[in-house]
């Protein structure tokens, strides 16, 4: 089980499902989790499974998120990268420049790249036009992007950025607005938008919605064209 066979798994799921594929992320990754366990203990006998797993799906739902949208962003004229792209001291002068614009500044403690996973830049200007975060469930750094958010706004340069947050939500931190979950209450009032991949029903607000939302509000967004 590798990053390729998981992309290919929800290829075949879009012949199943259509258009709605995403919201069963969390069926395939599940499966992807039973055939990563056989795997890896039949190379690794007694090792431990889970941990392997945490880091596989992690890494790998970014992978999913950017081949579930990198077509309609770039119908915008805009382009979808790997937070981590950014950390090569060896960039070109593309991603160079989007770099110099997400850099948050700390005064004589220099300046540093938000904890991010995923980046939306305008490729004719270099400008960042949003961070994304993408999580399974809402206890990996919902509060820490709402920091982000928080630092950007104090620059100039970056406020506009808008900082977004996708999830599976499976452990159903949103289904509820009131009363809202720390999880939810955080994305309410600290982030500008959070899109839920999912097939359970969630109560829908400004900030919290279904991922067939994401397409549309990012076109209201976009800062520079």
């Amino acid at each position: 089980m590798n990053g390729r066979d998981l992309i290919r798994q929800y290829d075949e799921s879009v012949k199943k499902y259509g258009d709605t594929a995403y919201k069963h992320l969390s069926e395939l990754l599940e499966k992807a989790r039973k055939q990563h366990a056989k795997d890896y203990l039949k190379e690794k006998p007694g090792g431990d499974a889970d941990q392997s797993w945490r880091a596989f799906k992690g890494n790998n739902l970014e992978n999913l998120i950017i081949h579930i949208i990198e077509k309609s962003v770039a119908s915008i004229g805009l382009k979808i990268i790997k937070g981590n792209k950014l950390i090569s001291a060896n960039l070109d002068k593309e991603l160079g420049t989007v770099k110099r614009n997400v850099l948050v500044d700390y005064g004589e403690f220099g300046c540093h790249l938000p904890d991010v996973d995923l980046i939306i830049y305008n490729p004719q200007s270099c400008g960042v036009v949003a961070i994304i975060s993408s999580k399974v469930t809402l206890r990996e750094r919902v509060a820490q992007t709402g920091y982000w958010k928080y630092k950007l706004k104090e620059c100039s340069v970056t406020r506009h950025i808008n900082v977004l947050f996708v999830t599976l939500d499976e452990d159903n931190t949103l289904t509820q607005k009131n009363p809202a979950k720390k999880g939810r209450a955080i994305l309410e009032t600290d982030v500008d938008g959070t899109y839920v991949l999912t097939t359970k029903n969630i109560e829908q607000s400004n900030k919290i919605k279904l991922f067939e939302s994401f397409t549309s509000d990012l076109k209201k967004s976009v800062r520079y064209k």
